[in-house]
């Protein structure tokens, strides 16, 4: 493409009010993802950013699926690693929200990552698995696998994440 041509793409796209979750830590962990699953309550904004498609919930496991866009490609036309690294950073933190009862959260502490082949388009639909390995009072250890539309490994997090009582709302 020569500088004179444009392929210029839009994308728009609208989120809910993200204040209303805050009030919603009356639930436990699982019932809160559950809901969200079911449609019952909307996602928090960052899902509508990257084009989430679907969630599924279990205790100890949240399942994520996101069809690959060219609105996540980076300069070298895959998708981007932060995009990557936010669906597997959101597996594995709500796989140990779902472990969670009423008025208790958690922040990640870190996250690693391994990218093992680029994801393109033509890979299809991303499947991210996140899984808790282990959950103490305070902390907990938790991996998300994310595979592509042919069942291969595509990336591998571990995570670690804090836990603690929750502040009360309207602070």
């Amino acid at each position: 493409m020569t500088q004179t041509q444009t392929a210029e793409r839009s994308r728009t796209f609208a989120w809910s009010d993200p204040t209303p979750h805050a009030g919603l830590l009356g639930r436990s962990g699982l019932e809160l993802l559950q809901a969200m699953a079911a449609g019952e309550i909307p996602p928090p904004p960052v899902m509508h950013l990257i084009d989430v498609v679907g969630m599924d919930v279990a205790e100890g496991s949240v399942t994520i699926h996101m069809d690959p866009q060219e609105f996540h490609y980076n300069l070298l036309g895959s998708v981007h690693g932060g995009v990557l690294s936010t669906l597997l950073d959101t597996g594995a933190a709500c796989a140990v929200q779902t472990t969670l009862p009423a008025g208790v959260g958690y922040t990640s502490l870190d996250l690693t990552v391994k990218f093992l082949r680029p994801v393109t388009l033509s890979s299809g639909r991303l499947t991210t698995t996140g899984t808790v390995l282990q959950r103490g009072r305070r902390t907990a250890l938790a991996e998300a696998r994310m595979t592509d539309a042919a069942g291969r490994l595509v990336a591998h997090a571990t995570s670690s994440c804090m836990i603690f009582e929750a502040p009360p709302t309207g602070r």
